[in-house]
């Protein structure tokens, strides 16, 4: 198996290295209106050790997951081994209170504070604008906003990268195109069946900017299948899609490859992408992960694969962004 696949990368233009996956800790936020199932603390408290102690030590999580359940179950994480091992990787994302949806610059400064403190940590690695959909541009840019607080913040020395992670392409490159920005986050939006990220990969690419993909498996179905799994960025897929995901199954098992090892690699092998974010909720994905990540495929599965014709670009994810959120005032 190439593990030489799972050696550091820098992030973007900065020093910092970084392995081509992060564990994601949407999951551990135990968010059963998202995943459809429940996490124990003391499995992610585990998954946290497992990926600390391996070549996957790199953490992703978010003070809207779970609302700080997320960030206090990787701070125990954390808090078992001492705190975060040198050469690991931490990050967090700030944004609205999910409470009532404020997005000002005083609602990201006191959810930082609160992170670091969950975290158990004084610094991490970096922090992105959240879900920058649920507020405007010019909000989010205004002084005393929160694109202005997380920059003092950084300036403070509290992170040394700052990104963005929105969902809509258009939301995405309005931040990219200031280049105040060191890192972006897409998700759900370049896999096997969906390559609708294309335009911010590029643009934060050309730009030496960390480009992070994340939700490879659409949120489930390129790893649980569509019968187990009907189900794209965690809303109902359409019948293309599940139609898609057979046909992708089908041709993998001709190669004897796992569909979910192309979803991975779909993302990690794409030299544009420099970290791949892979939700994890129990210690055994991590070495299933890693399976995936450096199982040999062959050339003639990928061409079949990229033989497919593109799929009609109507999925849950971007619907859900059609249904008027704050960005479009």
């Amino acid at each position: 198996m190439a593990t030489d696949r799972l050696a550091k990368r820098p992030f973007g233009s900065g020093r910092l290295m970084t392995p081509p996956i992060a564990v994601g800790c949407a999951p551990m936020g135990s968010m059963t209106e998202a995943f459809g199932y429940a996490v124990s603390e003391e499995d992610a408290v585990a998954t946290i050790a497992t990926a600390l102690a391996g070549p996957i030590n790199f953490i992703d999580t978010a003070a809207l997951y779970g609302d700080g359940v997320s960030e206090t179950r990787v701070g125990k994480g954390l808090a078992a081994l001492g705190g975060l091992p040198e050469g690991a990787v931490l990050q967090t994302k700030q944004g609205r209170n999910p409470k009532d949806n404020d997005y000002s610059g005083d609602t990201v400064k006191w959810r930082m504070e609160r992170s670091l403190q969950l975290l158990g940590v004084d610094r991490v690695d970096a922090v992105y604008l959240h879900d920058a959909e649920w507020t405007t541009f010019e909000e989010a840019m205004a002084p005393g906003g929160p694109v202005e607080v997380l920059q003092k913040f950084k300036d403070e020395g509290v992170f040394d990268y700052l990104g963005v992670a929105a969902g809509p392409n258009e939301v995405e490159l309005q931040y990219i195109e200031t280049g105040q920005f060191d890192a972006v986050i897409t998700h759900n939006r370049y896999t096997l069946l969906n390559q609708n990220a294309n335009p911010v990969i590029d643009a934060a690419h050309e730009r030496g900017m960390a480009v992070l993909n994340a939700a490879p498996y659409g949120s489930g179905i390129l790893v649980r299948g569509p019968e187990s799994y009907p189900r794209y960025a965690y809303s109902e897929a359409p019948d293309a899609m599940i139609e898609r995901t057979l046909v992708l199954r089908e041709i993998c098992d001709r190669y004897g490859v796992p569909l979910a090892a192309a979803a991975v690699q779909f993302s990690t092998l794409d030299p544009r992408i420099d970290v791949t974010i892979i939700g994890m909720s129990h210690p055994d994905r991590l070495a299933q992960t890693i399976e995936f990540a450096t199982i040999e495929i062959p050339d003639a599965c990928w061409e079949e694969i990229n033989a497919l014709p593109a799929l009609p670009q109507d999925n849950p994810e971007e619907r859900r962004y059609s249904e008027k959120l704050p960005y479009e005032k």
